[in-house]
């Protein structure tokens, strides 16, 4: 692959991964509209550990307590902010765990990935988001997540196994509804990205290791460097935006661009 083609799939993912308008349905649409190669799953193994690293140095201090109360949970005890806020992540990713298997043994994720099904949850998925939006209450805050609320995003977030979703985009509709703030609905969704991109890293990765050859490492590794750099820039922008503006913005971009895929794939 030409350096430019590396260039152009690590800044789509590292840019789409956070913001709410779907990494994998603009990854899916690239070749399909440009003529270009398929990146193949090497490099999509790449780009998701770059956004992945962007997403935990970002978030470190949030990691940081979850990882040391991951150690007390492990041992059953639940008495620490940290052990929550794990047992939480573990709640809310092991629906998409579940049903992404699911999808993958039956031959789903393929059948889904076609330009008509990105155009329509490109178009619903953001009306929805735009209304919860602005409908919904403001009043909680990040650390009052509860288990509760952490199972019924789990269930939202497994909404995004259909390309052109958004998984951000669907956990934080799913946190506008109950409530949680921009900024905090924002942060949830990021911190539930992190297990949920290392599941998907860890089964795409297991494809990958029979055909691993030094060329594709470097690949790999240009990618991962430029979707580090590209998500880093997103989220911090994003998070930025989130305290002073609505959603609105990355509902019209999805709109636009979800009316533009139908009239492609139908006329």
């Amino acid at each position: 692959m030409t350096l430019l083609h590396l260039l152009l799939i690590a800044v789509i993912q590292g840019i789409t991964e956070f913001l709410p308008i779907s990494s994998s349905g603009h990854l899916i649409l690239l070749p399909k509209l440009t003529g270009m190669q398929d990146q193949g799953l090497t490099i999509d193994v790449a780009v998701h550990v770059g956004t992945l690293a962007a997403v935990i140095l970002y978030f470190r201090k949030d990691v940081a307590m979850a990882l040391a109360g991951l150690g007390r949970l492990l041992r059953g005890k639940i008495d620490t902010p940290g052990a929550f806020l794990a047992l939480c992540l573990v709640v809310a990713t092991i629906p998409v765990i579940v049903l992404g298997l699911i999808v993958e043994v039956t031959g789903l994720a393929d059948a889904m990935r076609s330009v008509a099904v990105i155009g329509w949850t490109m178009l619903i998925f953001g009306i929805v988001l735009w209304w919860f939006d602005l409908k919904s209450p403001t009043g909680r805050k990040a650390p009052g997540w509860t288990l509760k609320h952490a199972a019924v995003m789990g269930l939202w977030q497994a909404l995004a196994l259909i390309p052109g979703t958004s998984r951000s985009g669907i956990t934080i509709t799913a946190a506008r509804a109950l409530g949680y703030a921009r900024p905090d609905a924002a942060r949830l969704s990021m911190l539930m990205s992190i297990p949920t991109i290392l599941a998907s890293g860890a089964l795409l990765g297991l494809k990958v290791v029979a055909d691993a050859d030094l060329v594709a490492a470097r690949e790999g590794a240009i990618a991962a460097f430029f979707a580090f750099g590209s998500a880093l820039l997103a989220l911090a922008v994003m998070m930025r935006l989130a305290r002073s503006i609505t959603f609105t913005p990355y509902v019209i971009y999805r709109v636009i661009l979800g009316v533009v895929l139908l009239g492609y794939a139908y006329l």
